[in-house]
């Protein structure tokens, strides 16, 4: 019996390799859920704030940009070991890489010198951002001691929220025994509205958790 051609042979190889590597393409695509705040704004917030501002086109519905959590450590001027430990805190929180912020100018009264590390900050867009909203306003902010709420103070006059948390042992994924101080964080919330209220009507569909 004749030997197959050697070019028959190295198709079929290519056959079975693409054969072999079909299934993966296909479960790595329909195995993926998208995060949950995300669906809960394209099924039904973006439809709500249509309905209450009566937006004529869609481009108008205000959209959640990016979320910036920020800790801002005045002590490292002192203690500079604490940029390091406020950095796996914020990569543990994040779920993302922080960079460190530093001194813009020098100021003598608190002896600070220009370019000296003074906190890190970590900027969330995408999955991240409605992931790390999630676990925010479903597991963090609901074990703040006498939770009532967050205030509705903090916009900016342009739709953009930032709130202010006291302690970071709030969010589960840090480790209390582990920590050497408490450190405090502010957590903006950039949007594309073009006011407060229409901004407040976006967070709140979100489920961020305002005080009456």
């Amino acid at each position: 019996m004749a030997d197959k051609p050697k070019g028959e042979k190295a198709k079929k190889s290519k056959g079975e390799k693409a054969k072999e590597k079909a299934p993966e393409a296909v479960t790595s695509t329909t195995d993926v859920e998208p995060p949950r705040k995300r669906k809960l704004y394209h099924d039904r917030a973006a439809a709500e704030l249509v309905k209450q501002f009566q937006y004529k086109n869609p481009m108008q519905v205000p959209r959640l940009h990016k979320i910036t959590v920020n800790m801002g450590l005045g002590a490292a001027v002192g203690n500079p070991k604490i940029i390091d430990s406020a950095v796996e805190e914020l990569r543990a929180i994040t779920g993302q890489k922080p960079i460190v912020t530093r001194a813009k100018k020098a100021i003598a009264t608190f002896k600070l010198r220009e370019g000296v590390p003074i906190g890190a900050m970590v900027t969330l867009r995408r999955e991240r951002m409605w992931e790390f909203l999630d676990r925010l306003v479903s597991i963090a902010l609901p074990r703040v001691r006498d939770f009532k709420g967050v205030s509705a103070r903090g916009f900016d006059g342009q739709g953009n929220y930032t709130l202010g948390l006291k302690e970071q042992i709030i969010f589960p994924e840090i480790d209390y025994d582990k920590i050497d101080t408490i450190k405090g964080l502010n957590i903006s919330f950039v949007t594309s509205a073009k006011n407060d209220q229409e901004g407040r009507a976006l967070l709140t569909q979100l489920v961020m958790p305002f005080r009456a």
